[in-house]
């Protein structure tokens, strides 16, 4: 998914441990964040300043290893409240046509036994000002769904990609 935003002549703008996690495969431009508090800072940054032309992919990771492994329920909770004050902050900054996803990569319930990550299904949420009424999206095959997703967002010229799985959603949202 990333080297087809490239294909496109995007930004991937990776925030966290993003570059890490995909080898900077894909990825133009990487920032090192140290907390949920700094990866948000920089991506209210750029979106405020309109410093980008593509994705912003920002991992929180906080939630991950500060508090799901580390089985921390009250800093969980103490992480999300601050986080939904910065979204907040984020949403009134984005321009008409961005898309916002939120989403984990596993689930990792902070009261459970041990430190693996468990087996909940994790939340997609999406956001955008065109969405004008809520809409549920079914459980993703996979999610690769959200890759596709994110092409098809950018795809203004109906380019044809070949995944070999996932399917957007877009169409079933807005």
């Amino acid at each position: 998914m990333l080297d087809e935003l490239n294909l496109m002549n995007l930004d991937v703008v990776g925030i966290g441990k993003i570059a890490d996690i995909y080898c900077n495969q894909g990825i133009t431009k990487s920032i090192k964040s140290k907390s949920n508090d700094m990866g948000m800072e920089e991506t209210i940054k750029i979106a405020k300043e309109n410093m980008y032309n593509g994705l912003i992919f920002l991992n929180l990771v906080d939630f991950d290893s500060m508090y799901g492994h580390r089985r921390d329920p009250k800093g969980y909770k103490e992480a999300l409240e601050k986080f939904d004050v910065q979204l907040s902050t984020l949403l009134n900054e984005l321009n008409d046509d961005d898309l916002l996803i939120i989403t984990a990569d596993h689930g990792n319930d902070p009261t459970f036994e041990g430190t693996d990550h468990t087996r909940e299904y994790v939340p997609v949420l999406v956001y955008s000002k065109k969405l004008t009424e809520p809409k549920e999206i079914d459980v993703l095959k996979s999610m690769a769904d959200i890759g596709v997703s994110i092409v098809d967002n950018f795809n203004k010229d109906n380019k044809k990609f070949n995944f070999a799985i996932g399917e957007s959603f877009l169409n079933k949202i807005i």
